[in-house]
C-alpha cells in the first residue's frame, strides 16, 4: 500500500488548507484512515480519524475547526482546515488501516501569526 499525501503550504492564522491522502496498491477496504502531526520539538500525535463505517475522532485541540472525511471509492482522505493556528504548524502525516497500518509521507504545514 502507498499512500500519496499533498496539500500543505504556508497560511496565515485565521486562514484553510485542505490535505488530501491517496491510498493505492492491493487494497480491498480500509480499517480507519488518520491523520497524524508532529511539531518541531514534540511527538507525533493524533488529530483525527475516520472509521469505514463513518465514526469520527478529533484531539480536542482541533475540535470545530479541523473536519476529517473520506472517499471510500477514491481511497482518500481529507483533512478540512480552518482557522488556522500558529500551534497547528507541523508536519502531518496521513495513516492508513489495511489490517496492519500504513504511513504517508508527510506534508508541511505552516501557520504564519
Amino acid at each position: 500500500v502507498q499512500l500519496q499525501a499533498s496539500g500543505g503550504g504556508l497560511v496565515q492564522a485565521g486562514g484553510s488548507l485542505r490535505l488530501s491522502c491517496a491510498a493505492s496498491g492491493s487494497i480491498f477496504s480500509i480499517d480507519v484512515m488518520a491523520w497524524y502531526r508532529q511539531a518541531p520539538g514534540k511527538q507525533r500525535e493524533l488529530v483525527a480519524d475516520i472509521t469505514s463505517g463513518g465514526s469520527m475522532y478529533y484531539a480536542e485541540s482541533v475540535k470545530g475547526r479541523f473536519t476529517i472525511s473520506r472517499d471510500n471509492a477514491k481511497n482518500t482522505v481529507f483533512l478540512q482546515m480552518n482557522s488556522l493556528k500558529p500551534e497547528d504548524t507541523a508536519v502531518y502525516y496521513c495513516r492508513v488501516v489495511v489490517g496492519v497500518g500504513y504511513w504517508g509521507q508527510g506534508t508541511l504545514v505552516t501557520v504564519s501569526s
